[in-house]
């Protein structure tokens, strides 16, 4: 039996509908006389059929049925006798599925029943073919740009960006547009790590060639790295501001940049050998928020690649710190001799366990192996130049060690975009 709810605006008494929805075999479920009511009541009793009566329907009855066809949709069916055309085109935007003039007549209740029915359903499977076209084209928008980060990672063409979608599709039993969002979340989560882990990096590399400044070294290259590890951060933390949720990581930002702020102008005026503990200490703070945003990067993006990629960048920061502790204990004297001693220690300690760690992960790509083979290489080179100059000051020397430790960094720079470009990362 086909139930309804019924909203009469008037006196019921002297209304006939309801002992002729009872004749016509249609199941009152109620009667709603309050209008703030109406919504409740059709959630709570989910008729099959909301029919109004009210001689001269207003606004407020438009609105209320706009909210049931929002929350709540069901056939709905106005009597009326107002014949007004714009209140015609009112009801039909909210929603009502049939506007009956000056009596409906017994004898049409039900033909007035199946129509709203009717149309209602036709309603409802148009509104699902709009929404079955919306998501296609959605899914067809996300697919083209994940083929768009496979090209350029893989430097492949379309048809292979979208085979290897296909393939990944198959092999995890998801639909293409759920692996090309996958992809696109990973990319776009990989690329605020190694950014941020570049910052890092860079907090180390700055007092490095601060240091080789200090000491006359190789004058000119050292100021152009400077200049451009200086640009790298800028660039970085606008990228980042611009990428990272504020709400989520702003606070972390916000500390990185207040603490860059400090640092970039004490770079700037070319500090003495006295005042490069106090260019440390910013650079170490750097480094600490760094740390605290990659680390809660890496959380985030809920990945396990991500912590390759976190921990090949990482490398990057463990080589040019290792460098720098190894230039202020030949530089600084025995005030520093100490701490550059305990952090080369630390440093070495940090960064032998981790390429340790890198080289036995399977599954990796020749190209990650072939890297990894000449950061065994270098990071031997760097340890022999800190080694050499352990032993003697001297301008070859310094330069050696400022050679090793730059090659190492480039080995590291290209192995964290092989990670972060790496298959394992995007696809997972």
């Amino acid at each position: 039996m086909t139930s309804a709810l019924v909203n009469l605006n008037g006196p019921a008494g002297s209304n006939t509908l309801l002992p002729d929805l009872a004749a016509a075999g249609i199941q009152v479920l109620g009667v709603v006389g309050e209008r703030s009511k109406l919504v409740q009541e059709v959630l709570r009793q989910a008729p099959d059929v909301l029919i109004c009566h009210d001689a001269l329907p207003g606004e407020e009855l438009f609105k209320l049925l706009q909210v049931v066809g929002d929350t709540a949709p069901c056939p709905v069916i106005v009597f009326t006798t107002d014949s007004d055309a714009a209140k015609i085109t009112r009801a039909l935007e909210v929603g009502v599925h049939s506007y009956v003039v000056n009596g409906y007549g017994a004898q049409r209740l039900r033909p007035l029943i199946h129509l709203a029915q009717a149309r209602f359903q036709r309603e409802q499977a148009l509104q699902e073919q709009i929404k079955d076209v919306a998501s296609r084209l959605e899914e067809r928008k996300v697919v083209d740009r994940a083929k768009g980060i496979l090209m350029r990672a893989r430097q492949v063409s379309d048809d292979d960006a979208f085979q290897i979608l296909r393939t990944a599709s198959m092999h995890t039993n998801q639909r293409l547009g759920q692996v090309s969002q996958h992809i696109i979340h990973s990319a776009r989560f990989a690329e605020d790590v190694n950014r941020s882990g570049q910052l890092r990096m860079l907090s180390q590399r700055l007092v490095k060639l601060a240091l080789l400044r200090l000491a006359g070294v190789q004058s000119e290259h050292v100021a152009e790295l400077l200049k451009e590890s200086v640009q790298r951060i800028d660039a970085n933390i606008a990228s980042l501001s611009k990428s990272l949720s504020q709400p989520t990581f702003g606070d972390l930002l916000g500390q990185v940049s207040v603490t860059w702020a400090r640092l970039k102008p004490a770079l700037q005026q070319s500090p003495a050998a006295g005042e490069m503990a106090h260019l440390d200490e910013l650079a170490e703070l750097l480094l600490q928020e760094a740390e605290r945003m990659t680390g809660s990067l890496e959380n985030a993006g809920a990945m396990p690649p991500l912590q390759m990629l976190n921990l090949a960048g990482r490398q990057r920061m463990l080589s040019q710190r290792f460098a720098k502790y190894a230039l202020l204990q030949a530089l600084g004297g025995a005030a520093t001799s100490e701490r550059s001693a305990a952090g080369m220690a630390e440093s070495l300690a940090a960064f032998e366990k981790a390429l340790q760690y890198l080289n036995d992960i399977p599954l990796t790509s020749k190209e990650i192996r072939a890297s990894l083979d000449k950061a065994d290489a270098g990071w031997e080179q760097m340890r022999a130049g800190a080694t050499s100059i352990a032993k003697g000051k001297d301008p070859k020397r310094l330069e050696g060690l400022a050679t090793a430790s730059e090659e190492l960094l480039d080995v590291f720079e290209q192995l964290s975009v092989q990670y972060e470009r790496s298959m394992q990362m995007l696809v997972g």
